[in-house]
């Protein structure tokens, strides 16, 4: 494994809201971010969700874990992982809870509701796959959700930085595997 890097460079553009400083990671903090890396690489959340794959409910739903699972780590880990380190200067506390609520809230808060009320007016005899993909609102949420993979992707790149392993997302093929 390489030597994870002492201090790394922040900077993230969470819908307006940018995150630029330091990072100068612990040992709680790293294997904090490693936790949060592998939720974060092994969902949808940086995968990309072709027009032709997947429901977007599934992609919301996997989202929303997200926050169970960090703040299963924020609690694992405690305060160490939290503690103030002075000016333009991070935790793996302020960069997780940054990621929810500027990264993922916001399309969770808009999207969800809306998506439920399509939802709940699907006929019986309509699969739940065919009707999501007749909302006039889907390719919007699935350009919405392109945006949150590309934040999300950033903090996995950041994470990955901190543990010091290489990101796993260049693993992913861009091509599409299936004919």
């Amino acid at each position: 494994m390489a030597r994870p890097p002492r201090l790394l460079e922040v900077e993230l553009n969470l819908r307006g809201v940018e995150v630029s400083g330091t990072w100068e990671p612990n040992s709680a903090e790293r294997k904090a971010a490693w936790e949060l890396y592998v939720e974060l690489i092994t969902r949808i959340s940086v995968a990309p969700l072709r027009e032709s794959e997947g429901l977007l409910r599934e992609a919301l739903s996997s989202l929303y874990s997200l926050f169970g699972s960090t703040r299963d780590i924020l609690r694992q880990y405690g305060p160490e992982i939290a503690e103030p380190k002075g000016s333009g200067q991070y935790s793996f506390g302020i960069l997780a809870v940054s990621m929810l609520n500027f990264g993922i809230r916001p399309l969770l808060a808009r999207w969800h509701p809306i998506l439920e009320d399509w939802e709940n007016r699907r006929p019986e005899a309509i699969s739940r796959r065919d009707h999501e993909r007749s909302w006039p609102d889907a390719s919007t949420l699935r350009t919405v959700l392109q945006e949150t993979q590309r934040i999300l992707s950033a903090y996995a790149g950041l994470l990955a930085a901190a543990c010091g392993v290489p990101n796993l997302l260049d693993a992913v093929p861009t091509a599409d595997p299936m004919p």
